[in-house]
């Protein structure tokens, strides 16, 4: 099983760093939220999959079996979750603002509305 989530996750980083290297806003948004998924999915694998034993110390025991899925990464994954949900969240109204003041999603010509004869930012106060 980690081995076919292994698979599905270079698919998902693939995916996201293709659609992160696009022009087009929208895009790089569905890159970074997919880059989240894959990391999410990456450190979800890095805790085990399997079901053998359940993530319990028993009696007498003083660690988990070997076997038993790490409860770890499943704990920061939830906060990965709702972190990469706001981000994604904060960046899609702000794409969405930088739209409705340029009219074009398209970052070279986004570029483009920058003024051609603007004087440097000072490099020192």
């Amino acid at each position: 099983m980690e081995g076919f989530m292994a698979i599905v996750v270079g698919i998902f980083f693939t995916v996201a760093i293709y659609l992160m290297l696009s022009q087009y806003i929208i895009r790089i948004l569905l890159g970074v939220a997919i880059l989240g998924n894959a990391v999410n999915m990456l450190l979800f694998i890095a805790g085990r999959v399997t079901r053998e034993a359940p993530p319990i110390i028993g009696k007498g025991m003083e660690t988990l079996p070997a076997s038993a899925a790490n409860p770890l990464p499943q704990a920061l994954i939830l906060t990965a979750i709702v972190i990469s949900f706001s981000f994604f969240a904060f960046l899609l109204v702000l794409a969405y603002r930088a739209y409705q003041t340029l009219k074009t999603d398209d970052t070279q010509q986004m570029r483009l509305a920058e003024p051609e004869d603007a004087s440097p930012p000072p490099l020192g106060y």
